[in-house]
C-alpha cells in the first residue's frame, strides 16, 4: 500500500510539473520578429545621427530599451573603434556591419580591416560611391574593380566586403542597368551586396524581382518605407528624409519584399530611418515587423 502510494505520489508530482510547463508562455520573440518575418532585425545607428552627437551612451541605452540588439555603425562619434566596442557591450548591443567611405577604400583599405576588427564586425562596407551628374558606365566598370580589390583586403582579414545600394546606379545599360555591371563585375566570394528597400523602389526598381534575381548576393538588407504620394522614378539617390515613415505604413510593398528577401537567404536586416521623428517611428516599425503576414 505505501508503495502504491509513493508511486501515485509521483505520478501525482509529474502531472503537476508536466501541467505547469504546458502552461507557461514559450520565451518571447525576438523584437521585430513575428509569424512570418523573423529576421534577425537590427538598426542602423545612422538612424540617430543627431542624437549620437549629443551623447553616446545615453543613445545606445534608447537603443537597447528598444529591444535591438544587433547593431549597423556608420561612424564612432569621436570615440575610439575599441572604446565604443566596450560602449556596445555596456549596452549589449552586437555591432554587425559599418558604412565606410569609397575613398578609404582606395586609399586605405587597411586601415579600414584593423578598425571594423577592433569593434568585432563581420561586415565592412560602402553606402556611396561618389560620382559627377548621373552615374555612368565608366563609375560602374571603375567601381566593380575596386570593389574586387576591397573584397581581397578585407577577405585576408576575416571581413566580408559589401556595398549598399543607393538609387542612382539603375540607369539604363544595355538589356538592364548599370547595378547589373557592379553584380556582374564582382566576385561573389569578396563582395556582397545590401538592398536599400527604398533605395532600390524610388528610382522605380522592383525589390522582389532583384531579390529573386541575385538571390544569396543580398546578405544585408535596410528596411525602410517611402511616404505614400512621393512620386518614383528618379535616379538622384535623393529624396526629402521626411519622406521616411514608419514601416507599414508607406507605398513600398514590404510584406513581398520581405518575404522575397527570406528566400533569397538574407543574413541581416536593419531599420533605418532617416527622419526627423526616427526615435518615435522606430518602435512603431518594430510592431509593424511583429505583426505582418505573408
Amino acid at each position: 500500500m505505501k508503495r502504491t502510494q509513493a508511486w501515485l505520489g509521483r505520478v501525482s508530482a509529474a502531472a503537476v510539473l508536466l501541467t505547469l510547463v504546458l502552461n507557461t508562455p514559450t520565451a518571447t520573440a525576438a523584437v521585430g520578429t513575428g509569424p512570418s518575418f523573423k529576421g534577425p532585425v537590427g538598426l542602423q545607428l545612422y538612424s540617430l545621427r543627431d542624437e549620437f552627437k549629443k551623447e553616446v551612451p545615453g543613445n545606445l541605452d534608447r537603443v537597447q530599451k528598444f529591444g535591438i540588439k544587433y547593431v549597423e555603425l556608420a561612424g564612432t562619434y569621436g570615440q575610439t573603434p575599441e572604446a565604443f566596442k566596450v560602449q556596445l557591450a555596456v549596452y549589449g548591443l552586437v555591432p554587425i556591419a559599418a558604412h565606410y567611405p569609397l575613398e578609404k577604400f582606395r586609399d586605405d583599405p587597411e586601415s579600414i580591416a584593423r578598425e571594423a576588427k577592433a569593434i568585432g564586425l563581420k561586415y565592412a562596407g560602402v553606402a556611396w560611391i561618389p560620382h559627377t551628374g548621373n552615374f555612368t558606365e565608366k563609375d560602374a566598370h571603375e567601381t566593380a574593380a575596386l570593389f574586387n580589390k576591397a573584397g581581397q583586403i578585407m577577405a585576408k582579414h576575416g571581413l566580408k566586403f559589401f556595398y549598399h545600394v543607393h538609387g542612382y546606379e539603375f540607369q539604363p545599360y544595355e538589356k538592364g542597368t548599370l547595378f547589373d555591371v557592379l553584380m556582374t563585375e564582382t566576385d561573389p566570394k569578396l563582395v556582397a551586396f545590401e538592398m536599400d528597400i527604398l533605395w532600390v523602389y524610388f528610382p522605380g526598381q522592383d525589390p522582389v524581382k532583384l531579390l529573386q534575381k541575385y538571390g544569396k548576393r543580398w546578405e544585408l538588407v535596410h528596411l525602410k518605407d517611402l511616404k505614400k504620394g512621393v512620386e518614383i522614378g528618379a535616379l538622384t539617390g535623393a529624396t526629402d528624409v521626411r519622406n521616411d515613415v514608419i514601416l507599414g505604413s508607406g507605398q513600398i510593398p514590404l510584406a513581398d519584399i520581405l518575404k522575397a528577401a527570406k528566400k533569397a537567404g538574407v543574413k541581416y536586416y536593419f531599420i533605418e530611418d532617416e527622419s526627423p521623428s526616427a526615435v518615435a517611428q522606430i518602435p512603431q516599425s518594430l510592431k509593424f515587423l511583429e505583426q505582418v503576414k505573408w
